[in-house]
């Protein structure tokens, strides 16, 4: 009878949800006309632009702009991309003019592209840069699309969050509002393609390489089709990347024709040309309203939201409205129709709904067609999990937080005050060959779920060190940035060190009341007593522990500090809970394999990769403990 009511009810949602669909795309195509044309940027380069123009000419429409590599398909003025399928038909019914651009060398546009084109401040004439496109792209249309009001806004998701950047550093007078969401901002110290030095491997050669989305191969004329995969040999990506390890081995799969793997392959340290693709600096001097949006579980842009609106913040003290919005989210999936969990763990309320309808749509809205009022968006605007609620800050991180340290103790124990031993490690061995994987399941794609992921699979490998708290007699929340300080030796020249932040459930939880053998929804059936939920985890390649621009080698069997941030977190720990830590030496094939010899890995050979010992002390000399910042109830 359960699953007959079910199924009704499913089979009725859809229907209806199809339904609804249907009125909104039939609703858009009627009252909207399609336009595709060549913008000339000051270099005469030509850019591919879709313009969705209202027809009501009754009054004046502010503009919307992305601007993407990742094609504004589909092509043709009979042609419409289905935004009825999401939250931005409501841009629709307001009114607006939506513009989407194939950025310089990509797609339909001419010229040639470069991956995070650096930003130029002293730009002259015909020099041109992601900021220059914008302003002659913006100028074009407040000039010449009919019944506009000449107030533009500007958004888009990770690349097209890079973008949007440079359209506000533009400082074209019609941008008024601006939302980079997950933006592409370093992608050495902490986006995409690097976290603190260590090469996240599997997410770049997939993005790049004709294996994978191919988006990395060149075109010499524009085109409307993307490129065609060859396809991988091997659907277990464990396998896969550890049969093709070391890195050059990758290097020689992807040919001579992908320019940006073979400059990461060329630039190993954070040097000049890396620096100048850190699009922090472009935020100096921005003058429209900012709204930085990013995901709490992002895998790939987490960082970049964070560390952007905090340049944004340093660089413009005098500007009224930058925010910053965190919500509980995997990469894009505050634009999602379902905000409501992220694999196992669930937040109890649609979060992206909210997000879509109490924060982005009234920051366009207000600043595009003076419509409402943005009062009830604060400078922060984060969501607890764990608590599972969202709390309205005054500045990040909150005023009213303590910086509290949870040392790692023998017997596997965390406690808030520092060890007594005298001499005390914990050891285990990495052994590059057999490294550590990032989630239990064996299965190709990276998937997006191993942010909340449970952690018990990790903590029965001998190569994984645990600690954890007794039961929390009270709820313990953490808003700010984490520092992990370790006090390690090697018994080698390098390693990595992957610290991991994790909330355990209790063991008598039954997650959401809904016990795994009920006839329940299979996401539920998961068994949440003891759940080891990812909070957030961060890794440091050992020979930058001290510089990003200057490796420097361990002494083996020296005790050398290691110190570092594991990231921004916004987590309640709930009382009967535990908090638990994990060291560990890879993390695979998330990040590629550290040969844990002080050697340039992207030209490693095979006979540099040995086993190390690595110990991590916690006695009363060295201590090793996370820094937490607490906040005050």
């Amino acid at each position: 009878m359960k699953r007959a009511l079910l199924l009704l009810f499913c089979c009725l949602y859809f229907i209806t949800a199809h339904a609804a669909r249907n009125e909104d795309s039939l609703w858009i195509v009627k009252h909207y006309t399609k336009m595709e044309h060549y913008i000339t940027m000051r270099d005469s380069v030509r850019l591919f632009t879709s313009v969705y123009l209202p027809i009501d000419d009754e009054e004046d429409h502010p503009i919307l702009l992305t601007r993407t590599p990742y094609s504004c398909a589909p092509y043709g003025v009979d042609s419409f991309r289905d935004f009825w399928n999401s939250y931005q038909k409501a841009y629709f019914r307001e009114g607006y003019i939506i513009v989407i651009q194939d950025v310089r060398g990509k797609w339909m546009s001419e010229g040639q592209f470069v991956d995070m084109r650096p930003y130029n401040p002293k730009k002259k004439g015909k020099d041109i840069d992601e900021s220059t496109d914008a302003f002659d792209t913006i100028d074009w249309l407040v000039k010449n699309l009919p019944h506009n009001n000449g107030k533009v806004g500007v958004f888009g998701i990770s690349y097209p969050g890079f973008y949007s950047l440079m359209a506000a550093a533009s400082g074209h007078p019609a941008v008024k509002a601006v939302s980079p969401q997950g933006p592409a901002t370093d992608w050495y110290a902490g986006d995409d393609e690097h976290h603190n030095g260590a090469f996240f491997m599997m997410d770049e050669f997939d993005y790049d390489d004709p294996f994978g989305s191919g988006l990395g191969i060149p075109h010499r004329r524009p085109v409307s089709a993307p490129p065609r995969s060859v396809g991988y040999p091997i659907h277990d990506n464990y396998k896969f990347y550890l049969e093709n390890e070391p890195l050059p081995k990758l290097t020689k799969l992807t040919g001579d024709s992908i320019a940006f793997w073979n400059d990461l392959m060329n630039h190993p340290n954070y040097d000049a040309w890396w620096k100048a693709r850190d699009a922090r600096p472009a935020t100096k001097g921005i003058k429209c309203a900012m709204l930085w949006v990013g995901g709490e579980f992002d895998a790939e842009d987490n960082w970049g939201a964070w560390n952007g609106f905090r340049a944004a913040y340093k660089n413009n003290p005098d500007n009224k409205f930058n925010r910053l919005v965190m919500g509980p989210w995997y990469h894009e999936q505050w634009a999602n129709a379902d905000g409501t969990h992220l694999g196992n763990v669930r937040f109890d309320t649609n979060t992206s709904v909210y997000y879509q309808q109490n924060l982005e749509i009234p920051f366009f809205n207000f600043f595009l067609k003076n419509k409402g009022d943005v009062s009830n968006i604060a400078e922060a605007n984060i969501f607890i999990t764990g608590a599972n609620q969202w709390k309205n800050f005054k500045q990040w991180p909150p005023i009213n937080v303590k910086e509290e340290k949870l040392y790692l103790q023998g017997d596997d124990v965390l406690e808030w005050k520092k060890p007594k031993a005298q001499k005390a490690y914990s050891e285990y061995t990495s052994d590059p060959w057999k490294p550590v994987p990032y989630a239990a399941a064996v299965h190709f794609n990276r998937t997006r779920n191993y942010m909340t992921d449970d952690q018990r699979f990790a903590e029965r490998r001998p190569d994984v060190v645990s600690f954890k708290t007794g039961l929390l007699d009270t709820d313990v929340t953490i808003t700010g940035t984490v520092m992990a300080s370790l006090q390690a030796s090697i018994s080698t020249t390098d390693a990595d060190f992957v610290v991991k932040l994790i909330d355990v459930f209790p063991d008598s939880l039954y997650y959401n009341k809904v016990d795994i053998y009920d006839n329940a929804d299979p996401i539920l059936k998961y068994p949440m007593g003891g759940y080891e939920m990812l909070v957030h985890a961060e890794i440091m390649r050992g020979k930058y522990r001290k510089s990003l621009e200057k490796p420097e080698p361990f002494v083996p069997n020296k005790i050398t500090p290691v110190a570092f941030s594991i990231g921004d977190v916004a987590h309640t720990f709930k009382k009967g809970h535990r908090i638990m830590v994990q060291v560990q030496s890879s993390w695979f094939p998330l990040v590629d394999l550290n040969p844990q010899t002080f050697v340039n890995i992207y030209k490693a050979k095979k006979s540099d990769f040995k086993k190390s010992t690595i110990r991590i002390y916690h006695d009363k000399e060295h201590p090793s403990y996370l820094v937490l910042p607490v906040l005050a109830h």
